[in-house]
């Protein structure tokens, strides 16, 4: 489901940033880990336990190892960085980073809120992210330097909504445990001033923001698997991605991720999470 074969989507010279062939690949790995992915769910999937207790099962292997396949066939000095199997050609400057089912939890007990997790980094920075959810047949296009694309069955169009004010602001995070005992005193804060809170949605949530749904996402113990996809998204889509203290992601940060949908909401969420001290 490339851009391109997709009726009144944005012809891929347009993504001035990002060179054609690597846009084509990147639907590609999509396209072949939700080929994978679709026969598993809501079957009697059994899942295993990960050293950091995250489960993980082989729709999440499978998948990974049909991605770094394609990316191998293509170019095999090309960077690969996947949840499930590490690091490959490390010294590159181009790193594709795979997280073949983001929120593999929801997998497991049958909801579509999971996704398929595609990014590109270009000397560390993101570049291109794919969020993919291959039940539903919902995909967002991120490319540095060009605006979000949405494509899918369902309704939406991407771009963040106009939210201003803390007030008025849904937030969202997947889960109260990710934000540990001294991150959800600072969430705590924040969600006092939010409008409402809602928990749960992975990788799905972000895509909502990027669709308007959604103003703010904070939350704790990211990997760069679980990001580098989603900032060149939410930032095409009109919004910004931070840490919590209002710097760019990067690898080897503390893994605290901040999204809002309306950049005005980013000094004022940074100040309801920051540390007391």
């Amino acid at each position: 489901m490339s851009p391109a074969g997709v009726q009144g989507a944005e012809p891929l010279g347009l993504l001035m940033d990002t060179p054609q062939h690597l846009v084509e690949l990147a639907n590609d790995l999509a396209d072949a880990a939700g080929e994978v992915i679709r026969p598993y769910f809501r079957t009697k999937l059994s899942a295993d336990q990960k050293s950091d207790l995250s489960p993980v099962t082989e729709a999440d292997r499978a998948a990974e190892r049909a991605m770094r396949a394609l990316i191998t066939a293509q170019d095999p000095t090309q960077g690969i960085l996947g949840e499930e199997f590490g690091l490959e050609n490390p010294d590159s400057p181009l790193r594709w980073v795979l997280d073949p089912i983001d929120g593999t939890r929801a997998f497991i007990t049958g909801r579509p809120i999971f996704g398929t997790l595609i990014g590109l980094l270009h000397d560390g920075k993101p570049i291109l992210g794919i969020i993919d959810q291959p039940i539903t047949g919902e995909r967002w296009f991120g490319f540095r330097g060009a605006r979000t694309i949405f494509r899918g069955p369902c309704r939406g169009v991407a771009g963040t909504r106009a939210c201003p004010s803390l007030a008025d602001a849904e937030l969202s995070a997947t889960s109260p445990q990710m934000l540990g005992d001294e991150g959800l005193p600072r969430f705590q804060r924040l969600a006092a001033a939010a409008r409402r809170v809602t928990w749960g949605g992975d990788c799905y949530a972000y895509g909502l923001l990027a669709l308007g749904h959604i103003d703010i996402i904070a939350e704790r113990d990211l990997k760069v698997w679980d990001w580098a996809a989603l900032v060149p998204i939410v930032e095409g889509a009109g919004g910004r991605m931070t840490d919590w203290q209002g710097q760019p992601l990067r690898e080897g940060s503390p893994g605290d991720a901040l999204a809002v949908g309306d950049p005005a909401l980013l000094p004022q969420a940074i100040a309801s999470l920051a540390a007391e001290g």
